[in-house]
């Protein structure tokens, strides 16, 4: 297997790199701010048409309010950035939100953090990709009549680029980041010059169309529930603020200072371009309905199931820059690729999490593995998993799968900001220097005003989004959150069982005695070696046995025994039913029982092959016993390889491989400090198609 996956699988990721080349993967700040920040920045391309559809339920005359919705998604983006620019600094060891709300709230305030963000990240995927796909649509038709194998595919692309490494991927998506807010900036500046300066008017695609409202005359509480939930829409623009605080160990030194820098860099672009957009929306009198083919009108009559409704920036860059104009197509390119990468915020928070949970017991150990380019594999491949299966389900559909977001996210924005309050209370206990607790005492107002605003937030977000989909999202919570807690109980569980005692337990006693048995089925190589290993053992004693299922084989056994004067006694057992792991099961129990404080020694011959699919044709029988034998107490069981031709030379090829370099990979340096090989000369000789 190891032939057939290693060079397809150095091809898509690179190769190994050593865990002391970490240090060459950290992010300098024009990195770390696309690869962290990519998912905020993004979601402005959606967060404004979100606040847009559910004001439209209301027609169009309720779009005046959005203006207002925008301010209060402002004021609450920068609550939140000023509140975490505080954790970064106090907690810079990655933990982020988990690590806040564990040390200072407990253990289960912080595996209610850690669920909700497990799960926020998962939708970060599938929301930020399912709206790439039909940004991508507006430009491209084949990409939105196929939009759920588009967006998988984005995934595994995707997932393959974060799979070569952090700071490798982060390079990758730096360019479109930073078009995409170009372009959007442009896009602001040069439409608020056409409409204030020349006075031009623009108008969207859909500015002729008219809005049949769902709910005319709102007013009193039906009105107040309906800005409630377009600004719950509206706080989309939130995710993945929590991302930097999480990603604090990928930045250069200083780390903290870094990753608070970034945090402002990206809070100033998102609400900028958010009220940007919003802003040009309403004055290229922009129509959005939740359900378009019906609630959108045209000459009297809806526009029927044909009719294509774009993203509220594909309009709008239509209405600025001209349809099919370059810096429209430009646009659009951009915006589906921030939109594809925004999710390598999630693919840069989830596995990182993943890999402290993994610490602390609460996923299993493997997610705290780094893989060959020493970023964390197994939590990128798990995200990609369960990324695909919501694109699945969903269709691909943001409008359905946004319903689900936000939840996780106001979570552990709430614990994690409660946390830091805690935080500043205990360390202005014992602090006694005026200056610092001055200090402290500001950033505990910052992070109290941040819990108070964020608890509202969350609320509000469950009271407007519960019915629509957020259920979902609480579900896949209670489902990490109990499957965590099962993992730790099992890893506790484990670890009080295998801890040695202070006093000599049963397990540290010497037995009183070996019974070795030797397995046999031939008298062949294996057998007869591991009949001498088994001697060498000197156990107290030894005997073969074999199981009886055909007579014939069993009696050319018993005669080749005999003739070749082997020195160990052979026991042979009946198998009516033509069993074998049973009876030998039954055998040695046999024998626990009657000497209980006896050890009994099973050797086991083995082929070793060198082909996987030899592994089928070969020691399935052995596996068996290897299985109901290590479920037996007082067994030990010893393999006993011998080496078949196959795999002797599979030897050989995988030293070939190990001695192979990838064109490139390896740097020459001067001639006298070169390998000299004479076979490896002569191999490279070879090659280059000389005859030697």
């Amino acid at each position: 297997m190891s032939k057939l996956t290693d060079v397809p699988k150095r091809i898509l990721i690179g190769r190994a790199l050593r865990s002391d080349k970490l240090g060459e993967t950290l992010l300098p700040k024009r990195i770390a701010l696309p690869v962290f920040a990519s998912d905020p920045l993004s979601s402005v391309a959606y967060a404004p048409g979100e606040v847009l559809l559910v004001l439209s339920i209301a027609g169009v005359s309720a779009y005046h309010f959005s203006p207002w919705i925008a301010v209060a998604v402002v004021v609450l983006m920068f609550t939140v950035v000023a509140s975490y620019r505080q954790n970064v600094r106090a907690y810079p060891s990655g933990g982020g939100d988990y690590e806040v709300a564990t040390t200072n709230l407990g253990p289960k305030a912080g595996l209610t953090v850690a669920s909700a963000l497990l799960v926020d990240y998962v939708l970060t995927v599938a929301v930020s990709i399912s709206s790439g796909v039909e940004n991508l649509g507006s430009a491209v038709p084949f990409v939105i009549e196929n939009k759920t194998a588009c967006a998988v595919a984005a995934i595994v692309l995707l997932t393959l680029m974060n799979l070569r490494g952090v700071k490798e991927s982060g390079k990758l998506f730096a360019i479109p980041t930073y078009l995409f807010v170009a372009g959007v900036f442009l896009m602001i500046l040069w439409g608020s010059f056409r409409g204030l300066v020349l006075g031009e008017a623009m108008y969207a695609p859909t500015s002729d169309l008219e809005i049949k409202p769902e709910h005319q005359g709102m007013a009193g509480f039906a009105l107040l529930f309906l800005l409630l939930r377009a600004f719950s829409s509206g706080c989309a623009a939130l995710t993945g603020v929590e991302a930097i605080s999480n990603g604090v160990p990928a930045f250069r030194k200083p780390k903290s200072k870094n990753a608070a820098t970034t945090l402002a860099l990206m809070g100033l672009l998102a609400v900028t371009m958010f009220c940007g957009i919003i802003g040009l929306a309403l004055a290229t009198d922009v129509k959005m309905a939740e359900h378009p083919a019906a609630d959108l009108i045209r000459d009297g009559v809806p526009v029927g199931a044909s009719f294509t409704q774009d993203p509220v920036i594909a309009q709008v860059a239509e209405a600025v820059f001209g349809h099919g104009s370059f810096l429209f197509m430009v646009l659009a390119a951009a915006t589906a690729l921030v939109l594809f990468l925004a999710a390598n915020t999630a693919y840069n928070g989830f596995p990182l999490l993943g890999s402290i949970l993994a610490q602390d017991r609460y996923l299993p150990r493997q997610l705290h593995t780094r893989g060959d380019r020493l970023a964390f594999s197994n939590g990128i491949v798990l995200l990609a998993g369960a990324a695909i299966l919501l694109v699945g389900i969903y269709g691909a559909d943001s409008t359905k799968l946004i319903q689900l977001y936000i939840v996780g996210v106001f979570v552990s924005f709430t614990l994690s900001q409660t946390g830091m309050v805690r935080h500043w209370n205990r360390l202005l206990a014992d602090e006694r220097d005026q200056a610092k607790r001055r200090h402290m005492v500001r950033s505990r107002a910052i992070n109290a005003f941040g819990a108070f605003f964020c608890g509202v937030v969350l609320v509000i977000v469950l009271a407007t989004k519960f019915t629509h989909g957020a259920w979902v999202a609480l579900l896949g919570m209670v489902i990490f959150y109990g499957t965590m807690t099962a993992i730790r109980k099992h890893y506790d569980r484990v670890a009080a069982e295998i801890a040695a005692d202070e006093t000599p337990a049963e397990e540290s006693a010497r037995p009183s005695r070996v019974h070795a048995i030797v397995l046999v089925s031939k008298l062949h190589r294996p057998t007869l070696r591991a009949l001498a290993y088994a001697q060498l053992v000197r156990a107290d004693h030894l005997e073969a046995l074999s199981i009886s299922v055909d007579p014939d084989e069993t009696r050319v056994l018993r005669e080749d025994w005999e003739r070749r004067g082997v020195n160990v006694p052979l026991k042979i057992l009946d198998s009516p039913y033509r069993e074998v792991t049973r009876p030998v099961i039954e055998y040695v129990k046999g024998l626990r029982r009657q000497s209980p404080r006896d050890v009994i020694s099973v050797y086991i011959p083995e082929y070793v092959v060198g082909h996987w699919y030899e592994h089928l044709l070969h020691n399935q029988s052995a596996l068996r016993l290897k299985g109901r034998l290590l479920f037996t107490p007082g067994v030990m069981v010893t393999s006993v390889p011998y080496q078949l031709q196959s795999s002797e030379a599979a030897k050989k090829r995988a030293r070939r491989r190990a001695d192979w370099n990838a064109p490139g990979s390896v740097r020459r340096g001067p001639v006298e400090r070169r390998h000299k090989d004479p076979h490896r000369k002569e191999q490279h000789g070879k090659g280059r198609g000389g005859k030697g």
